[in-house]
């Protein structure tokens, strides 16, 4: 029999998650059966979005998420020995998966990794993934940007704001960033190319954007929602267009936080606002996954991880991306 190691919630999360909260379990592993395939992780992903599905957090049940896996046993058909896929298996090692076409999924069922050539393995948890299709058709499908115009990205320095923001300024956008610390700050500016970036927590929002945008926000990203969301709409002109992509601002809140309304400004300046899930695309998959790779290689669009070693240390790093310790992506090496 094999065995497999998985993450539980020992307790659920009163506001940000601790690492007592979790607890490290052993299993043995059933014989696969057809239509199922045995997989390593190889890298875990960590996102906000774990935390903001609160009805998944039951004492002992396996904390979701997704990974990129080696398949080393198959008895399923398109699914051979030795290549990768990307499944939400939850932080385990090992895991017997089904992947049926009629296998139930919690966010999209489980995919081989394209060839990457000599790009990183873990990039399929990144911008060659969910955060990067996120930021790929979140924003130019729902904000539909236009040279010249004003974008603004919440969470900018995160997995899916530092590339909603290049991709802004491929298509020709003044790009604003706001992020949580000056060395982030620092990045989106000196390397990612933003053209304005400032800490949200030393800076006024309002009277950042009235100096560097005096005449109003065209588009808008919204990773955090809150009163930095509330700022950024009432200061959008006539015809702005909001991607809402998350509220990380709520997720370790028992309470929404409360914010200057938005309505006044949604009304009079006939905005736009729209919220979405990344599976909404998931029959374009490759078209994301194809250009956002051209671009990288082109030098067009640049990426950072912040990598944490060990699979016992996956709820160190969960705690540390809620708390903004991440640089673009984080991920955890199995």
């Amino acid at each position: 029999m094999v065995k497999a190691r998985k993450i539980v919630i020992a307790r659920v999360f009163q506001g940000e998650p601790r690492m007592e909260d979790f607890r490290i379990q052993e299993e043995e592993l059933p014989p696969l059966r057809d239509g199922q395939i045995l997989v390593e992780a190889v890298y875990i992903s960590v996102d906000p979005y774990q935390r903001a599905l609160k009805d998944k957090h039951q004492v002992g049940s396996t904390m979701i998420g997704s990974q990129v896996a080696r398949i080393v046993e198959s008895r399923a058909a398109g699914f051979p020995v030795g290549r990768h896929v990307v499944g939400y298996w939850g932080w385990r090692d090992r895991t017997v998966a089904d992947v049926g076409p009629d296998t139930p999924y919690l966010l999209s069922p489980p995919m081989l990794v394209p060839d990457l050539g000599r790009l990183p393995l873990s990039l399929s948890l990144g911008v060659l993934g969910m955060p990067g299709i996120t930021a790929y058709f979140g924003f130019l499908e729902i904000c539909h940007p236009k040279p010249g115009e004003i974008a603004v990205v919440s969470g900018a320095a995160g997995a899916v704001g530092s590339i909603v923001g290049q991709i802004a300024r491929l298509k020709g956008c003044t790009v604003i960033g706001f992020a949580g610390s000056d060395a982030k700050v620092k990045w989106l500016k000196e390397e990612l190319g933003f053209h304005y970036a400032f800490n949200y927590k030393t800076t006024d929002a309002k009277e950042a954007l009235k100096r560097v945008a005096p005449d109003g926000v065209d588009v808008y990203f919204d990773n955090v929602g809150g009163e930095l969301s509330s700022a950024v709409i009432n200061s959008m002109r006539m015809w702005g267009r909001v991607s809402i992509c998350g509220a990380i601002t709520g997720y370790n809140s028992a309470d929404l936080p409360k914010a200057t309304i938005i309505q006044h400004a949604a009304v009079f300046r006939q905005l736009r606002l729209e919220g979405f899930m990344y599976s909404r695309w998931h029959d374009r998959w490759d078209e994301g996954i194809s250009q956002l790779a051209q671009w990288i290689r082109e030098g067009k669009i640049k990426y950072h991880e912040t990598v944490t070693d060990g699979f016992q240390n996956t709820p160190k790093a969960f705690v540390g991306m809620l708390q903004g310790e991440n640089l673009g992506k984080a991920v955890v090496k199995v």
